[in-house]
């Protein structure tokens, strides 16, 4: 018993110390993605609460930690801009039971069968339309709104920025913010504990309200006033098609990033691996409530659950407790966040966006993979020039094509002595995607007696065999496959030809054809 009352004062020790550091790293992300997002910075916190307190006690994942993704910034803008914000709560409701619908229906594991390249382009995309959205909030400007609009506007930023005091005061504490984030992880000591994000916010807010500076800052409503539970009007909007597609993005796009970040963060540890299913229904559960409560859709996030695992985390308290701490922060000092400048806070995304763009992994896989490559880059180019669903569907289009034809290969041998029969030998996988280049060879063939062997071939699709026995019709060709029926590629029985088979169909009979038997 005492052994036992050790280990658990051991692991409480460590959850409560590992919470508070999460609890560190997650509040200006909160409030970051909210901002960039275009809703009111309480809302980023309620996802954060509920990330702890809701799906934080589920189980799933035991290490692994939710809250507001910039992974969904570009996504959740667009939808309030086009919708509004009360939709919001509607939109990301639908994208919970979804999931709990996906979780119920175990098709949680088929979310590990997305091509990594999709991936990675897809969060190169959100990286980059990110960046280009808080350049503007860098310098206190308000973004055009959409991949494109926001980089074509960028030369005229640069001039506005350039001719303004104050916007040129936002640009240094913003870049002073994402340069600080990105040394931190350099400084020597214990002061690394205190996470980098907390430290550069920290020192840009105390600056701010020292030297007085004329800088926006971060707009504080309240948080019951931020909470607004979507309406029985608003549930009707769902009839809406374009909508209803975004509900359906959501919860893709949600489940991809979450389920994508449990399998990091197993290899971050090795304790219970993650159930792809409860944690798809966790994860659900959480953006329902969020959904009820009117707020911003959560996912799991890599740089808190990796926080979570490095400060030492044993069990799921560790994530519970940060959702405590979020809700104590909220309930009492949330005019803190009045003394924010909103610049600090795009510093602090620049540097989460340019984090999702996968830099150092480009270069090897082009060198290996240069396939996987091209469909990494036209899924982000996709993203930045279209929106985020569109640029995905691309992307898995693109891959299911690349599949199709890596998996298509045919090898074709030519064998011709001068005298005698061609014998045409064919390898691998015969199908549509293939057929001109088979024909092609087979035309060119000369005009004497053709043996075509296809027992070699471990897949023959149905165009490539009607064209095949077609050929043999007019060429009078001699197919062999070992253990064909006559006239049938592919079947039981004996080998025989394909110009035989379009006799034998057409004979009453069913003779079969002459000719030499391989």
């Amino acid at each position: 018993m005492p052994l036992i009352t050790s280990k658990l004062r051991r692991n409480l020790r460590a959850d409560v110390t590992a919470s508070l550091v999460v609890f560190l790293v997650a509040l200006p992300l909160c409030v970051g993605v909210a901002v960039a997002s275009g809703v009111p910075a309480e809302l980023g916190l309620i996802t954060g609460i509920v990330g702890g307190l809701v799906t934080g006690l589920l189980p799933g994942s035991s290490l692994q930690v939710s809250g507001p993704a910039a992974g969904l910034t570009v996504l959740v803008f667009t939808a309030v801009s086009e919708y509004g914000l009360p939709a919001l709560g509607v939109i990301v409701l639908g994208a919970g039971v979804i999931q709990l619908v996906l979780g119920a229906l175990r098709l949680g594991r088929w979310f590990r069968a997305i091509s990594l390249a999709v991936v990675q382009g897809m969060l190169a995309g959100i990286g980059l339309v990110l960046i280009a959205g808080q350049l503007y909030a860098l310098a206190d400007a308000k973004a055009p709104g959409g991949g494109l609009a926001d980089l074509a506007g960028l030369p005229r930023l640069v001039l506005a920025t350039v001719t303004s005091q104050n916007a040129l005061l936002a640009l240094a504490v913003g870049v002073g913010t994402a340069r600080l984030i990105a040394v931190w992880p350099r400084v020597s000591g214990r002061a690394r504990v205190v996470p980098g994000a907390l430290v550069a916010v920290g020192i840009a807010t105390a600056l701010t309200a020292l030297f007085d500076l004329p800088i926006a800052r971060v707009e504080v409503t309240g948080l019951l006033h931020a909470i607004q539970p979507p309406g029985l009007s608003d549930a009707a909007r769902l009839a809406d098609v374009g909508l209803a597609a975004t509900v359906v993005a959501f919860a893709l796009i949600a489940s991809a990033e979450s389920l994508f970040s449990a399998n990091a963060v197993d290899r971050l540890h090795s304790g219970r691996r993650t159930d792809y299913d409860k944690e798809l229904m966790a994860q659900g559960a959480g953006n329902t409530v969020c959904g009820l409560l009117g707020s911003l859709p959560m996912t799991a996030v890599i740089v808190r659950s990796s926080a979570n695992v490095q400060a030492g985390a044993r069990t799921k308290l560790s994530r519970v407790l940060h959702g405590v701490w979020l809700l104590l922060f909220a309930a009492f000092v949330p005019q803190a966040l009045s003394y924010v400048p909103t610049a600090a806070l795009a510093g602090v995304l620049i540097h989460a966006g340019w984090k999702l763009i996968p830099v150092k992994e480009i270069g090897p896989l082009w060198r290996d993979h240069r396939g996987e490559a091209v469909i990494l880059v036209v899924t982000a180019a996709a993203i930045v020039t279209t929106n985020m669903f569109e640029g995905v569907l691309i992307g898995l289009l693109l891959a299911v094509v690349k599949t199709a034809w890596a998996m298509s290969h045919v090898h074709i041998s030519v064998s011709d002595s001068g005298i005698g029969p061609v014998r045409v030998r064919l390898t691998g996988n015969a199908t549509f995607l293939r057929l001109p280049r088979i024909l092609d060879t087979l035309e060119a063939l000369p005009q004497r007696h053709v043996e075509l062997d296809i027992s070699g071939v471990r897949h023959l699709d149905h165009a490539c065999m009607t064209a095949l026995q077609g050929w043999a019709d007019e060429r009078n060709a001699h197919i062999s496959q070992p253990g064909a029926e006559a006239g049938v590629l592919g079947g039981p029985g004996a080998a025989g030809t394909a110009g035989g088979a379009g006799r034998a169909a057409r004979d009453p009979a069913g003779s079969r054809p002459k000719g030499p038997r391989p």
